[in-house]
């Protein structure tokens, strides 16, 4: 397993902006499960909206399904901040084996690149904003 030190990297990974459009299955410690819903996501970490909040600082193990297969990192949490109708609560990964690593990385290139490409000519008169937008350092 891979475990991320506590050094900043000099760049910001590349995140995907998901909306809350995907799901993902959290796992305490104790055992217990639940689902929560993505809004970022990127190799490091990401943002979860959750109906109630996880101590800041506990570790828990996610399930992130994605198009090539699931990982499962284990992730911390951070200091969550309200949200519509939960909270949204940004995690870091703190373990990730390196196999599921470059899946996490192939699948937010996939969705950075369809975020990017240029509106198709022909489907549809109106104007369709792209469905997931790269993050700004």
């Amino acid at each position: 397993m891979t475990y991320f030190s506590q050094i900043r990297p000099q760049r910001r990974a590349p995140r995907v902006n998901l909306r809350g459009q995907l799901s993902a299955t959290i796992q305490l410690e104790n055992g217990r499960q639940f689902s929560a819903r993505l809004h970022q996501l990127s190799t490091t970490g990401g943002l979860i909206e959750v109906s109630t909040y996880l101590e800041e600082r506990s570790w828990i193990g996610l399930t992130i399904p994605l198009g090539s297969g699931a990982v499962y990192p284990t992730a911390e949490m951070m200091f969550p901040m309200r949200g519509g109708s939960g909270y949204l609560q940004p995690f870091r990964i703190v373990r990730l084996r390196p196999e599921e690593r470059q899946k996490l990385e192939k699948e937010i290139t996939e969705l950075l690149q369809q975020a990017l490409a240029p509106p198709r000519l022909g489907h549809g008169s109106g104007f369709r904003p792209p469905r997931f937008y790269l993050e700004s350092t």
